[in-house]
């Protein structure tokens, strides 16, 4: 049997050190031993975007990168996108638009579209569509997402597009 390999990384601003064996996903690691279990496995292959996460500020399918590959590095999930109990704009503005059903797409929607409000914070809808191609939803339809999603832009303080 393979020898479990010792990673350490920084996981939503927190340094952290876990084992894991060689063929373990980062997304697998995230869920089972560091119990963050809001990244979803929605399809294990990279195309759903449920498992969308930043690894040093760039997102990344969790479900493709191997635990061993966070030695180092910094990684972002949904639970870091909250400051203690007081949700960020983002969050709130799912809730008040109802851009959430089954909540399977919804981390990683969020993950997405704070890593195009961090690095555009004026985005126009056409931006925000592209930015959230790689996030697949059955439940929403998009619109209500991308309206959240430009909502709280003015709210952060960005001018409406």
């Amino acid at each position: 049997m393979a020898r479990k390999s010792h990673v350490s990384t920084i996981v939503n601003g927190e340094p952290i050190e876990f084992l894991c064996d060689p063929p373990q996903t980062l997304l697998e690691v995230l869920r089972e031993e560091l119990q963050l279990t809001g990244t979803k496995e929605g399809c294990g292959t990279g195309d759903c975007g449920a498992c969308t996460i930043t690894l040093d500020g760039r997102l990344a399918c969790a479900c493709l990168v191997l635990a061993v590959e966070a030695e180092g590095r910094s990684i972002g999930t949904v639970e870091g996108i909250a400051s203690g109990e007081h949700l960020h704009p983002l969050q709130k503005k799912f809730l008040e638009e109802a851009a959430l059903q089954c909540g399977v797409c919804t981390p990683g929607l969020l993950v997405a579209a704070k890593a195009l409000l961090d690095r555009n914070p004026q985005p126009t809808e056409q931006e925000v569509r592209y930015a959230l191609a790689g996030n697949l939803c059955r439940c929403t339809g998009y619109d209500k997402v991308v309206r959240a999603v430009l909502d709280a832009a003015v709210e952060i303080g960005g001018e409406s597009p």
